[in-house]
């Protein structure tokens, strides 16, 4: 079993930046594609940005491309998310999501991840 814990969201005015952290326990997902997810109030959940296992490989929803980053730490057991130059639109509760049966590329759809965090608010005001 595995559990995700994120952390790092908060409010911020628009333009600024925040970094996510999503730290791993019980398994390592060092072998998982590991992605972030949003949900805005009244709004279906959506992909934001994956890597894939060997870190060869990102993805990103095409609202944050050029802005957001994702990266992933080995040794902590860990992936985070910088996000830059942040929009209102950004606001949203943000989840940590690991697949543990893809081995070729992220994918974007939610029920393919297995494992989920609590997730982190984030807040960026106009």
């Amino acid at each position: 079993q595995v559990q995700l814990v994120e952390s790092g969201g908060g409010l911020v005015q628009a333009g600024g930046s925040l970094r996510l952290s999503c730290a791993a326990s019980g398994r390592t997902v060092s072998s998982y594609v590991t992605g972030w997810f949003r949900q805005a109030p009244g709004k279906e959940r959506e992909f934001v940005a994956g890597v894939n296992w060997s870190a060869s490989r990102t993805d990103f929803a095409d609202s944050v491309k050029g802005r957001f980053t994702i990266s992933r730490d080995y040794a902590k057991n860990a992936v985070y998310l910088q996000m830059n130059g942040l929009k209102p639109e950004d606001t949203a509760v943000y989840y940590c999501a690991a697949d543990q049966s893809r081995r070729v590329g992220v994918s974007p759809w939610d029920y393919e991840y297995d494992y989920w965090g609590r997730g982190t608010q984030v807040t960026v005001s106009s």
